[in-house]
C-alpha cells in the first residue's frame, strides 16, 4: 500500500470558526448521549450545552442523528483520495487514502470515532438516518473517482465501483457491534483488499 500523509487542516478565520462551533455541537451532543441516553437527549438540551440556539443547531446539523453520521473523517479521506498518485487503481488509491486518515486522526478523533460507529450501530434511528449517508457517500465518491478517471460522475461504471467501495465498507463495519473490540481500519482495509483483488470466493 502507498503511504501518503493526509491534507492538512486549514481555512480561513471564518471556517474556523464555524468547525470550532461544528466541534462543539458534536462534543456536547456525544456527552449528553453517554450520560443520559440517545433517546433521552433533546436537540433543544444539546444545544443549550453548546450555548448555541437550537436554530443555530440546525444550521450544523439537519438532525440530530446527523451530529452522530457528519464528521470529518469523509471530508479528509475524499481529500486524501484526490492527492494519491495517479498510477494507483481507484480502489488502491481508496486504500491509501483511508490508511492516511486514519493514520493522521488523533487518539481523541479515533475514539469519537469508534463512539459514533458504536451509535450508528446501535440506535434504530440512527441506522435508518444511515441509509441517506450511504447514499451521500455513494454521490461523493462518484464525484472523486470521475475526477480520477475522467469519467462522468454518473457513468455506470464510476457509480457502480462507488457503490461497491462503500458496500464492502459497509459489509465490514456492520458486524462490529458483535466484535466491540475489533480493529475497524484493519476490517475496512481488509474488504478493500477483497474489491481491489476482484472479490474472490
Amino acid at each position: 500500500m502507498t503511504e501518503v500523509t493526509g491534507p492538512p487542516r486549514q481555512g480561513g478565520l471564518r471556517e474556523r470558526k464555524k468547525a470550532k462551533t461544528r466541534a462543539a455541537i458534536r462534543e456536547q451532543a456525544l456527552r449528553l448521549f453517554r450520560e443520559q441516553g440517545y433517546q433521552g437527549t433533546t436537540v433543544e438540551q444539546i444545544a443549550a450545552a453548546a450555548e448555541i440556539s437550537p436554530a443555530t443547531f440546525f444550521r450544523y446539523f439537519p438532525t440530530k442523528e446527523d451530529v452522530v453520521l457528519q464528521d470529518d473523517v469523509d471530508v479528509l479521506t475524499m481529500a486524501a483520495f484526490d492527492a494519491q498518485p495517479p498510477g494507483l487503481s481507484p480502489v488502491a488509491a481508496v486504500r491509501a487514502a483511508a490508511a492516511a486518515t486514519f493514520t493522521a486522526l488523533s487518539a481523541e478523533e479515533m475514539a469519537r470515532f469508534r463512539e459514533t460507529t458504536e451509535l450508528t450501530l446501535s440506535v434504530p434511528e440512527i441506522r435508518a438516518r444511515a441509509v441517506d449517508e450511504f447514499s451521500r457517500s455513494i454521490d461523493a465518491l462518484a464525484v472523486a473517482l470521475a475526477r480520477r478517471t475522467g469519467a462522468a460522475p454518473d457513468d455506470f461504471a464510476v457509480r457502480n465501483l462507488a457503490g461497491a467501495i462503500v458496500g464492502v465498507i459497509m459489509a465490514a463495519v456492520l458486524p462490529a457491534k458483535a466484535e466491540p473490540g475489533a480493529d475497524m481500519f484493519q476490517a475496512i482495509d481488509a474488504a478493500l483488499a477483497h474489491l481491489e483483488a476482484g472479490l474472490p470466493v
